[in-house]
């Protein structure tokens, strides 16, 4: 239970590093705009996917019980 828990909190971790990585276009190093997009983006939808599935997960567990 308490891995759901913290799959919510590295979704959101996920979603704020995607939205550092845009603003400051700086990921371990300088990225070029393009770059810092592409990456910024696909860290959001990491971080909601890990959200979607951690949730998904929760209320299977509630519903069993």
């Amino acid at each position: 239970m308490m891995f759901n828990w913290l799959s919510l909190v590295t979704g959101l971790f996920y979603i704020v590093l995607g939205i550092v990585v845009i603003l400051y276009k700086f990921f371990f190093t300088v990225l070029e705009p393009g770059v810092a997009y592409a990456l910024g983006v696909l860290l959001i939808l990491y971080g909601i996917f890990r959200i979607y599935r951690a949730i998904s997960k929760i209320k299977n567990v509630n519903n069993e019980k």
